[in-house]
């Protein structure tokens, strides 16, 4: 990692917004347990925790989450760990262990949501099954996220983010035509996934208050990607169309594409609406064009799109980026660059709405992280709390079940569970 101080990294902002940590955040009450690891799991337990959920993560004695040694590292933890784990409390424990099967049962009877993201049938297998676990605790929300789902002939197998993208259809359609589809540089399907599973939460949430009763939410990794695909299946269905991938424009609307600028950089400009398509064409001197009535509604636009294309790409190949967007701009028509990160942690917007947050870790190191999103006008999510260290709330944890020192030194020495030095009074941001 590029330090702090180096003339390539801007200097680290003060945090964005923050509310007092005396004001409970909107989920505070909720006490949500963590059995998942990497991505979809952890990432929606860290959307509740950003709003105050209290979130229990447990990890493996061995080495913890494998997230923490993926990618950049920084003092033998990954920088991502600061992200996916902010605001969560860390209890090692070797869930395969019958003894760690029972402090959970006893975890579960102060658990508002048990999210995990296993194998299916791993559960199961533990003696930890939903069922089992509604018995303790009727009002248990259980949060599932797996590649395939809890039923079906592929339950089985072993699903990643990356195979979801492809199965969900998205993988076909990101490549330009007659080129290998490529994957995102990001875990796309783990995110969706996770992002459908809050959603799932939030539902089953206000369904309790009516009822009394939690139940079980079945997230599969395929089908949240699918979620998205617009209308992929009603195309083919109807029409029998199969939608191929196109490169950077929108197939059926238009104009809307990436077009080259000088130094072969690249602006986007999106004119599909009708008054804003007229706005683009007088912008760049095309109004026979922006005056043509069968180019007046995206249905002819569609039908001439490579001559509209054409246009525009005359246009901006012999400007900058800079000019091109600033002349849209003036012309209210929505067109944009390609951001790097480097492009991000330098803009303005970014900063104003506390998109970037400054960071210090217990070594003094800072750097940033991303802000906290959705946006709440009077309850907003903030970053209270170090990702944690592995088993730095263990024993916090079980003594909290009524666990003697002498107890819970028996099963540190079986290995059953691993501690790290109580960090409590360790800097919160």
């Amino acid at each position: 990692m590029t330090s702090a101080t180096s003339t390539d990294t801007p200097s680290v902002p003060p945090p964005g917004p923050t509310k007092p940590d005396s004001t409970p955040g909107p989920l505070s009450e909720l006490k949500v347990l963590e059995l998942g690891q990497l991505i979809a799991g952890p990432f929606a337990a860290k959307t509740l925790a950003d709003f105050g959920a209290q979130v229990l993560k447990i990890e493996s004695p061995q080495s913890g989450d494998p997230l923490r040694q993926w990618r950049v590292l920084h003092e033998g933890t990954s920088l991502w760990w600061q992200v996916q784990s902010r605001n969560k409390k860390s209890l090692s424990m070797d869930l395969r262990h019958p003894k760690a099967q029972m402090i959970v049962k006893q975890l579960i009877s102060q658990t508002d949501i048990l999210i995990e993201n296993f194998r299916p049938g791993t559960l199961e297998d533990w003696g930890l099954s939903p069922e089992e676990l509604q018995k303790i605790n009727p009002r248990l929300i259980v949060l599932r996220i797996s590649g395939y789902g809890q039923t079906g002939p592929y339950k089985d197998k072993p699903g990643f983010g990356v195979i979801a993208e492809a199965m969900g259809g998205l993988r076909h359609l990101t490549a330009e035509p007659g080129r290998v589809p490529v994957r995102m540089g990001v875990s796309m399907g783990d995110t969706l996934a996770a992002l459908h599973g809050v959603i799932g939460v939030l539902i089953a949430l206000h369904e309790r208050e009516r009822s009394g009763k939690g139940q079980v939410i079945d997230v599969a990794l395929y089908e949240a990607v699918f979620n998205c695909m617009e209308s992929l299946l009603p195309e083919y269905s109807a029409k029998g169309l199969v939608r191929e991938a196109a490169g950077s424009a929108l197939p059926g609307i238009a104009p809307t594409n990436a077009y080259r600028c000088q130094e072969d950089r690249y602006a986007l400009i999106a004119g599909n609406g009708d008054s804003i398509y007229k706005r683009l064409m007088s912008a760049i001197g095309r109004d026979d064009l922006g005056q043509d009535l069968e180019l007046s509604s995206n249905t002819g636009r569609v039908k001439r799109v490579q001559e509209i294309d054409a246009a525009i790409q005359e246009w901006s190949q012999t400007r900058s980026v800079a000019e091109v967007l600033e002349t849209l701009e003036r012309a209210q028509v929505p067109a944009g660059k390609i951001y790097t990160v480097a492009d991000i942690a330098k803009d303005p917007h970014y900063r104003a709405r506390g998109m970037l947050q400054a960071l210090t870790l217990r070594d003094g190191t800072s750097f940033e992280v991303p802000g906290i999103v959705p946006k709440l006008s009077r309850t907003p999510g903030v970053h209270t709390q170090l990702a944690p260290q592995l088993g730095e709330h263990t024993l916090q944890t079980l003594m909290g079940l009524g666990l003697t020192a002498t107890q819970i030194q028996g099963l540190i020495d079986q290995g059953i569970v691993a501690s790290t030095p109580d960090q409590d009074t360790a800097p919160h941001l």
